[in-house]
């Protein structure tokens, strides 16, 4: 495989443990759930694909372009305090968290800048990068995508330049908007002035959302879940409305899983829009806990050269944070290995 300079994540067969080289004079940790032991690098240069280390041979490659990365959404742990969340998520193997603001608090408007400064001093501790926001509406009041009033559109508009704000701050780059209950149809109002009315919300919000460097990846939403955005094409349809490169296209397997077309199919036509990915299950478990296989669905993005990360987000919180955490990875990680 192809080796990528400078720091990196080794993934390799193993669930527990997770070799790590830093830099050019720099080390190799070995990561293990009973802690973390160094070892000095044989060379300045990234060692090869397989190093010996207490008489284990341990195949590696390092996580540039050509690897997935792994993210989880925060409110899988419930109401874990996030130190503890995070270390956990760590711990298991992700290397990313995407946070609900929720979470933090109903109104971003309301979390203060110390208060995001330590969410993101805790992400950092627990070695994890923050991919960006989900959920950006849900539990607030007055916020509406697809209202025809003047007044609630500009509301709304502001509040999302908040929450880039606030993904900002917490040093994240990607709003996923779902949010299907602050968008569905209204009396009235058809799915083409819906449309209208969201592109120009977002128009609005997209000037600070350049500015704090945030994509806002709009979210095509099954028919269980509401009337609006029911497809990837209807979310490539919008953000082309809003034309800004700063809008494109989330893409969710649970979301996918009612369209007609083939997930991989999908993928492979959203190519040129897709910023950010959840990996689930239309049970709403994690990926592994249901039926959708996830080999074919790897290898479209593997064919579309998918850059960003794949989030686990799950709705089904009962198998417990650990239990989903640790499955979803370990059958992603699976999928990825049998692709080679």
């Amino acid at each position: 495989m192809r080796r990528s300079g400078g720091a990196g994540n080794a993934v390799f067969t193993g669930f527990a443990v997770c070799l790590t080289y830093k830099g050019e004079a720099g080390s190799l940790m070995l990561r293990t759930r009973e802690g973390r032991e160094r070892f000095p690098a044989a060379t300045s240069e990234p060692p090869p694909n397989r190093v010996t280390l207490g008489g284990w041979v341990l195949p590696f490659r390092f996580a540039g372009d050509d690897v997935m990365k792994f993210a989880i959404c925060n409110e899988t742990f419930v109401d874990w305090p996030f130190d503890r969340a995070f270390a956990t998520a760590r711990e298991i193997g992700y290397t990313g968290i995407e946070i609900a603001p929720f979470t933090i608090a109903h109104d971003a408007k309301e979390i203060s800048p110390a208060r995001r400064a330590e969410v993101r001093r805790q992400a950092e501790a627990a070695e994890l990068e923050v991919v960006g926001l989900h959920w950006l509406l849900a539990k607030t009041e007055g916020y509406y995508l697809t209202s025809p009033d003047a007044e609630v559109q500009q509301r709304t508009a502001e509040y999302l330049r908040e929450l880039a704000r606030l993904c900002r701050d917490l040093g994240g780059s990607i709003m996923v908007l779902g949010s299907p209950q602050q968008r569905n149809l209204l009396p009235g109002v058809s799915h083409d002035e819906a449309m209208r009315h969201a592109a120009g919300v977002l128009q609005a919000a997209m000037p600070e959302c350049e500015a704090c460097g945030v994509t806002i990846a709009v979210e095509p939403l099954g028919p269980a879940e509401g009337d609006f955005l029911l497809t990837a094409e209807s979310g490539i349809e919008l953000a082309k409305m809003v034309g800004s490169p700063n809008c494109r296209l989330h893409l969710d397997v649970k979301a996918m899983s009612s369209e007609s077309k083939p997930i991989p199919e999908i993928i492979r036509d959203s190519r040129d829009w897709v910023a950010h990915f959840h990996a689930n299950d239309p049970n709403k478990l994690g990926p592994g806990m249901g039926e959708v296989a996830f080999a074919p669905i790897f290898q479209a993005l593997q064919q579309i050269n998918y850059p960003g990360w794949v989030s686990v987000e799950v709705f089904d919180y009962s198998p417990g944070p650990e239990n989903i955490a640790q499955q979803s990875l370990r059958y992603m990680q699976t999928m990825l290995e049998r692709l080679g």
